[in-house]
């Protein structure tokens, strides 16, 4: 069994079905595997919710925080499985995760300057560092000059032929290094785009006429705002744009954007069939977290609205034929992706992680257990680390810049640090902008966190007792530390 991993990175749950936006290679991935509707995301921004999918862990134990928060060397990942299963896990793209200090070299050691580092396991057939130096050397190569820094070259993405654009270059290498493999392989496919800046790669660019995608999701009234969602949309680098026509077009280019990288996809999904191997590769194809995409106010991945965290995902698994072309509708979540290739692979799901594996999905089946909401965390602290005051770390404000989500069918409840709260009535409006003060269902939310919390407490001793027989779950963290 071969396993190809495919991240897009700030993918909306809406662009696998929307009724303007032409994917057809996910159309022929959801034909020949299983849509996950309701798939979230559990942090934002890339790190932390990277975290989350390569650790199978909630923020709230795994603490990536936020871009440059350094991730734990003790805890699994979806790398370190794959080699547990006799696997040597490749990556082309990129995991920012950034290196745990104690491992280090020293305090001169210059990873610990930058977060786009490499999760510990992965060989490297393609490593794309947040410069993107690799691609600005081949378009230097190409003859486009020299840029001043990757957003520069994103930027000017619609200039030039899509052949030539960051998806095509990282897709060319996973291309060249699968045709060499003549055995079981496992690969992370990790796109940066759909990514900021909006800016879709050649005829990519111009594929979406304004006048056809719509205007963005107007913010509810002022007084209607939680004091965060109200400065958020006064800082320039997550406020939408200020008039209709900036934010149509600021959609066309990620409609554009999703398209040119599904074409990525429909090229690696051309050579698995050329090659046979469809029958023989677990697909899974997701995102790290959403994008405001100008609803609510906003742009980017912040804050609590689901648009931030409401991603896509399908999964092909070629030994459970009975149920592709199916939709679930069950709330699942990314941290559920590491304990599903942990069942594929036949290797303990380990001890740490919170998610639950998909194959009852994949089987058709649905299971009673199964969660009935989807839990989300943002973390706000990485903003301010720079300007902290006198008296920290003992002035625990720092600790209070953060929220949490619990989102069901019918409500969501988000609890702030500071102990603030908002209850969302999605039974009036599924938008997100009809709060409710009805203390009945409020408590009813409230400790349905709590009760969360309390389940996914981090528990990899928590399971053994030392004591004649060992009971618990040693065979599990076993395998974990061995490995």
């Amino acid at each position: 069994m071969n396993v190809l991993l495919i991240t897009l990175d700030q993918f909306r749950a809406d662009m696998v079905d929307h009724a303007l936006v032409a994917t057809p290679a996910l159309d022929r991935l959801r034909a020949s595997g299983v849509h996950f509707a309701r798939h979230f995301a559990q942090a934002a921004p890339c790190a932390p919710g990277r975290a989350s999918l390569y650790t199978g862990m909630y923020q709230a134990n795994h603490r990536v925080v936020g871009n440059g928060t350094p991730l734990d060397h003790r805890f699994d990942n979806v790398a370190r499985l794959a080699r547990r299963a006799g696997m040597t896990p490749v990556l082309f793209g990129y995991t920012d995760q950034g290196i745990d200090p104690r491992m280090a070299t020293g305090p001169d050691d210059p990873r610990l300057e930058d977060y786009s580092g490499v999760l510990p396991g992965f060989d490297l057939g393609l490593w794309m560092p947040d410069s993107q130096a690799p691609w600005l050397a081949w378009l230097e190569d190409l003859g486009y000059g020299t840029f001043p820094n990757y957003i520069a070259a994103l930027a000017a993405e619609p200039d030039r032929p899509s052949i030539h654009s960051l998806s095509t270059f990282v897709t060319d290498a996973f291309l060249e290094w699968h045709e060499r493999q003549d055995a079981p392989w496992f690969a992370h496919l990790s796109h940066l785009r759909p990514h900021p800046p909006y800016a879709a790669a050649g005829e990519f660019a111009t594929m979406y006429d304004p006048a056809d995608v719509g205007d963005s999701l107007a913010p509810a009234p002022e007084a209607d705002r939680h004091h965060l969602h109200e400065l958020t949309m006064g800082l320039d680098v997550c406020a939408a744009p200020a008039t209709e026509a900036e934010r149509r077009h600021m959609r066309t280019q990620y409609f554009g954007m999703v398209s040119e990288v599904d074409a990525q996809v429909g090229r690696v999904l051309d050579q698995l069939e050329h090659m046979g191997q469809m029958d023989d590769t677990l697909i899974i194809l997701t995102s790290d977290h959403g994008e405001q995409l100008g609803d609510h106010g906003l742009r980017e991945k912040l804050g609590f609205f689901p648009e931030s965290y409401a991603i896509g995902c399908i999964v092909h698994d070629p030994r459970s034929p009975q149920a592709h072309g199916t939709r679930v509708d069950h709330f699942t979540e990314n941290i559920d992706i590491l304990p599903t290739i942990a069942v594929a692979l036949g290797v303990d799901i380990p001890v740490q992680v919170d998610g639950l594996p998909l194959q009852p999905f994949l089987a058709g089946e649905e299971p009673e257990w199964w969660r009935t909401a989807a839990h989300w965390e943002w973390d706000w602290r990485a903003m301010v680390l720079g300007f902290m005051a006198p008296g920290w770390p003992l002035d625990r404000r720092l600790e209070r810049m953060n929220l949490a989500v619990v989102c069901d069918a019918d409500g969501a409840y988000v609890h702030f640090g500071d102990g603030t709260w908002l209850f969302f009535d999605l039974r009036a409006d599924q938008t997100w902008r009809t709060t409710s003060q009805d203390p009945a269902r409020v408590l009813t939310y409230a400790q349905a966190m709590l009760g969360w919390r309390q389940e996914h407490l981090e528990r990899t001793m928590t399971d053994l007792l030392l004591e004649p027989g060992r009971p618990g779950r040693w065979p599990a963290i076993g395998s974990a530390l061995d490995g």
